[in-house]
């Protein structure tokens, strides 16, 4: 089957979506397929394109059996300024809509959302060149922008909620990654039928457990330190000012550290936060470099997973299963009842504490730090889970399932 992907992050950016993409797109060209990946120039991690790429309009990479073309898109200078972020979606949508006609003919187009504008992508290449497209549902746009209160103008809002139930209603199936958000689409008129529920995954292979004291802890200072991690998107939905608040309840226990590794718009506030609290027990850091990700996990005591207060519904974190691959306790803090909820409690993985309650998640990091078995025996717990329901073999023979389904009709 000759696949086409249409996906804004690809390796080597390590935005959670560019990690799962392209072993996705890896393991079905493993399984036969024939994948074509259109993606952008790499930009994620340092927030502009590479000199490589400069002054080129695209540019076809091979990658092991995959045909990737990468395509310019406007990045702005600021990951909070929104009208640089929509341009960036304008100038990514019309130039991938206009590679994706010209590309040799698919059997099935593949879009993985956020953005919501990708959707249009995949209308129009059905519209014009007949082929069906599968919407994949990594985060639930507008939900969480409004809860958020990033949008807040209503005729905005109607006229976001209006296109995500026309790309619905356009796309040939839907594959999105927990129960939670199938129960959020069928809320809104989604056909049960239409929708597949396939989870993200982790790479056991390559995330898997490493000794605590390593290269990179030595190189980091954290050989001492009892290491509470944050990795990933630092947004407004992380809500990472109930981590600062925490730190701040612990800045006498000289021992712990609170690691948060990442960019995005919501870090140059925390980093004032951080300074105006003038907390010496957290360390901000960009991404490290991809094959550093192992040990970086492996350097920390237990990982972190926090949400705002009513969105879990709209956001499955994949750094959970990350966590879980390289056999560290995870603590959560989210809503009750949502589905990272349910997994470290049903699993015996983790501790969950309530959303935006600095006094509970210091609770729950003076608990592991104190009691270094219950976390070792946690992270055996959720090594053993994400190996036999999360990784990527599994998880890619669903979407080879899925994907001949749709193409036969069944879907």
């Amino acid at each position: 089957m000759r696949l086409l992907f249409i996906t804004t992050y690809f390796l080597p950016d390590s935005a959670a979506n560019a990690v799962i993409m392209t072993h996705l797109a890896e393991d079905l060209a493993g399984l036969g397929h024939q994948v074509t990946v259109l993606t952008s120039f790499p930009h994620y991690d340092r927030n502009r394109v590479p000199a490589e790429y400069r002054g080129k309009l695209w540019a076809w990479e091979g990658l092991g059996r995959l045909r990737v073309c990468r395509l310019r898109l406007y990045v702005p200078g600021r990951k909070n300024w929104i009208a640089g972020r929509l341009a960036s979606y304008a100038s990514w949508n019309l130039l991938s809509a206009a590679a994706g006609l010209l590309a040799p003919r698919p059997d099935i187009v593949f879009i993985p959302s956020p953005p919501l504008t990708n959707g249009l992508t995949g209308i129009l290449i059905n519209t014009i060149r007949r082929v069906p497209f599968v919407y994949n549902v990594q985060d639930i746009y507008p939900g969480i922008a409004v809860r958020l209160g990033i949008v807040k103008n209503e005729r905005m809002v109607r006229a976001l909620r209006s296109l995500e139930d026309f790309v619905y209603a356009r796309a040939a199936a839907v594959s999105v990654i927990s129960d939670g958000f199938k129960h959020n689409l069928t809320a809104k008129g989604v056909p049960p039928s239409k929708i597949e529920v396939i989870p993200n995954f982790a790479d056991t292979g390559f995330i898997r457990p490493l000794p605590r004291f390593n290269r990179f802890s030595a190189a980091q200072g954290l050989d001492d330190r009892f290491v509470v991690l944050f990795a990933g998107n630092i947004g407004l939905s992380q809500g990472l000012e109930t981590v600062l608040a925490a730190a701040e309840r612990l800045r006498d226990r000289s021992a712990i550290l609170f690691l948060i590794v990442g960019n995005g718009a919501a870090k140059p506030a925390l980093l004032d936060l951080a300074a105006h609290l003038g907390l010496k027990n957290v360390t901000f850091h960009p991404f490290f470099p991809y094959q550093d990700v192992p040990l970086m996990y492996a350097s920390s005591d237990v990982g972190l997973v926090p949400l705002r207060r009513g969105i879990t519904e709209e956001s499955v974190p994949s750094k959970v299963f990350s966590i879980l691959a390289a056999a560290r306790p995870l603590i959560a803090s989210v809503d009750s009842g949502s589905d990272t909820w349910r997994l470290a409690r049903d699993v015996g993985c983790g501790l969950c504490v309530p959303p935006e309650d600095p006094r509970a998640l210091a609770d729950a990091v003076l608990e592991l730090s104190r009691n270094r078995e219950l976390g070792l025996r946690m992270g055996e717990k959720g090594r053993a889970h994400v190996v036999e329901h999360f990784s990527r073999t599994p998880v890619a023979l669903k979407y080879d399932r899925f994907f001949k389904n749709v193409s036969n009709g069944e879907a």
